[in-house]
């Protein structure tokens, strides 16, 4: 049995077009099956950008990452992806309906489309009501969130990356998709990494804190925060 679901070490990134600006630098962590992490520091500190390299939607300038103990050079992207979810702040929507961008997934990655449990998903971040024939382009932002969660939760990830996904919600919407995504963990054994500057949230989501600042990632309780 492989303890952790991810590992990373000596992870480095710098932005070349400002003067080789350091972002982070051999920074190493895990995250243990079923892990739920709170990711907070400062805002531009990296935090998205580390959470996108996890993800492969970025490229790290060198280190090493393993997933359910095989290291990246082993992993078809595609498959790493399916596995390890990165859903934005601010999502983009594809063209057309939201069911369309729920399909979207199973398009990708061939897998079958769940209509019940894309219904299932809706309900539980409060758009059970809304037709999934509505044009995506004309969510709210709080609606997008909601709607790119979903499409993400559809293909049952072992590790979500969460970026800020809370942002644009009121206090009703937000307690949803958190009890929606501790379910799952709880249910499923979905780990999680969740980037919030609420403490609030932090203290009801996490168990362990990630912290990333000046360029290096520090780990603790969540009693830290």
């Amino acid at each position: 049995m492989i303890d952790n679901i991810l590992s990373f070490t000596n992870l480095s990134k710098t932005i070349s077009s400002v003067s080789n600006q350091i972002i982070f630098s051999k920074i190493a962590g895990t995250v243990p099956a079923g892990e739920k992490i709170v990711f907070v520091g400062p805002s531009g500190q990296g935090k998205s950008t580390l959470l996108r390299i996890l993800g492969l939607l970025d490229e790290a300038d060198s280190g090493e990452m393993l997933l359910l103990g095989k290291p990246l050079h082993e992993w078809n992207p595609q498959a790493w992806r399916m596995n390890v979810c990165y859903v934005s702040q601010t999502p983009v929507m594809l063209e057309g309906s939201i069911e369309d961008n729920l399909r979207t997934v199973s398009r990708l990655h061939h897998t079958e489309y769940d209509p019940a449990y894309a219904a299932h998903l809706m309900s539980s971040v409060g758009l059970g009501d809304m037709g999934l024939s509505k044009e995506a382009s004309t969510l709210s932002g709080g609606e997008k969130q909601r709607v790119a969660l979903v499409r993400s939760l559809l293909l049952r990830p072992k590790l979500l990356l969460l970026d800020e996904i809370t942002s644009s919600l009121d206090d009703v919407s937000k307690y949803a998709v958190e009890r929606l995504i501790t379910d799952i963990n709880r249910q499923e054994g979905t780990g999680y990494a969740w980037i919030s500057h609420d403490r609030d949230q932090a203290a009801r989501i996490g168990e362990r804190v990630w912290s990333l600042s000046n360029g290096t990632l520090s780990e603790g309780g969540i009693s830290c925060l």
